[in-house]
């Protein structure tokens, strides 16, 4: 996860500075969730990046 916030305009914020910003970043790799909120659970907002999963290598398995 490379960020969190519950505060929705510091989201917006966060999200305007990532797309201005001249490093770049891969957005198809990238995962935007607004976890809505219940009673007991406050709505949070979280950018997260895709890693692939691998799988290993056959002479790493030890299964046999």
């Amino acid at each position: 996860m490379l960020f969190e916030t519950q505060d929705e305009s510091e989201w917006n914020a966060h999200i305007r500075r990532l797309r201005t910003s001249p490093t770049g970043i891969d957005w198809t790799a990238v995962r935007l969730d607004r976890l809505c909120g219940r009673q007991t659970h406050p709505t949070a907002f979280r950018l997260s990046l895709f890693t692939p999963t691998t799988a290993p290598h056959p002479a790493q398995d030890s299964s046999g």
